[in-house]
């Protein structure tokens, strides 16, 4: 089905806002709702936090007073949806448990993202970063399991594996060598500029999440496995961030913020089967159509530009959250002992031993690492590591060990 946002009539910007009754929403229940609304409700919280933070910093940009107020008025109504967004999460989901919905996130949509990616060097970006999330996964399941007796599988069903990816301990790397070359949006279709968008949106709420909750678990490995781990999103945020084109000025950036949560809402509200939260996402989309309507209208009277000429007719294939259970195999046989250098990605064996990757694992790693430690003891207590590997036997010969740490 065809969709073009500008073709649509949203809600006027001045019935958008909503009374502290209408945000208060009814959280999920986390033992019966969809993995996948789960996903879905972390994906959009993430989205609409980018939104409200690059609104603040353009306004930190300009000293146009009325450009602020404008700003500040769409601000506001995406503070409210992302707060009704939030609040439908329960009390009672803890952290450990919000962590796996986290990395079941990062697994499926950078999986999605890099099928659909028709630029390579982004394509090879997102399936680089794709197995240490994936590893992400696995540490904190086995985690999940010394500290509370639970299977992750619980949480996410038979849609997304979790085993050993590009073991933790080695995607350490020096921060220069996370910062990539950008892709030209001058060239790029309209897939490539949504799916870095959606991406560095999704990597910064794991990364912001990870940062305020590094300190909420009791056991001193468990704090530090967030801590390693939120290192690596720091590393991860940095990496695709590096792939926005900076060239692009506040008024493009604002119109594609506009017209990506457009197309999210519109892509999520196709599949979700909960129908309360499908509403809310149909909701949403009709505020972010008037949201579109108002940034076109600034690019028109700042830049005389029309917002219209730069995209398409209609959305480009829509997101989907799926299994992509034989992708993420293929990616893992293929590129499993891959690393990075400078701007690009080789065999883990063409890094020099002199290298500044080798240096800094080193200084981080001295004295023991986190995720190599919560494997040695839930392996001490259960007698083998955790996993679901669904479709048989791991990929890499060597990672088929379960009863000891390999890497």
């Amino acid at each position: 089905m065809s969709f073009n946002p500008f073709e649509e009539k949203g809600i006027p910007a001045e019935k958008q806002l909503q009374s502290w009754t209408d945000l208060n929403v009814k959280p999920y229940n986390k033992d019966e709702v969809h993995p996948y609304t789960r996903c879905r409700v972390i994906l959009m919280n993430g989205t609409e936090f980018e939104g409200v933070w690059f609104g603040h910093h353009f306004a930190r940009h300009t000293d146009d007073i009325e450009l602020k107020r404008k700003l500040a008025m769409s601000r506001r109504i995406e503070q409210q949806q992302q707060k009704m967004i939030s609040g439908l999460v329960p009390a009672n989901e803890n952290v450990l448990e919000q962590t796996i919905g986290y990395e079941q996130v990062a697994v499926d949509l950078t999986a999605f993202l890099a099928q659909v990616e028709p630029n390579p060097y982004v394509k090879a970006a997102l399936d680089f970063a794709l197995l240490e999330d994936f590893d992400h996964l696995y540490r904190y399941a086995n985690l999940m399991e010394m500290t509370m007796g639970k299977k992750a599988e619980v949480l996410t069903d038979k849609f997304t594996e979790i085993t050993i990816g590009r073991p933790t301990v080695s995607e350490h790397r020096h921060p220069f060598d996370d910062v990539r070359n950008f892709a030209d949006f001058s060239k790029a279709g309209i897939q490539t500029k949504l799916n870095t968008m959606i991406i560095v949106a999704g990597e910064q709420q794991t990364m912001n999440f990870y940062m305020n909750v590094a300190n909420r678990p009791e056991e001193t490995v468990g704090r530090g496995l967030y801590q390693e781990i939120a290192q690596i999103e720091e590393q991860h945020v940095t990496h695709y961030e590096s792939l926005l084109d900076p060239r692009s000025s506040w008024f493009e950036m604002l119109v594609m913020h506009e017209y990506n949560e457009c197309y999210l809402y519109y892509s999520l509200s196709q599949d979700e089967p909960d129908a309360r939260i499908k509403k809310m996402w149909e909701r949403h989309l009709e505020m972010e159509i008037e949201h579109l309507r108002i940034a076109s209208e600034l690019m028109k009277k700042y830049e005389k530009r029309d917002p219209e000429e730069m995209l398409p007719k209609k959305f480009p294939k829509l997101f989907k959250f799926q299994s992509n259970i034989d992708y993420v195999r293929e990616i893992i046989a293929a590129q499993t002992d891959y690393n990075a250098q400078g701007t690009e990605f080789v065999p883990g064996d063409k890094v020099p031993a002199d290298s500044k990757y080798h240096e800094y694992q080193k200084a981080v790693n001295a004295g023991g690492t986190p995720s190599q430690q919560v494997i040695e003891m839930n392996i001490a207590e259960n007698g083998q590591d955790y996993r679901q590997e669904i479709k048989g036997a791991h990929p890499v010969k060597r990672f088929r060990e379960r009863k000891k740490a390999v890497k």
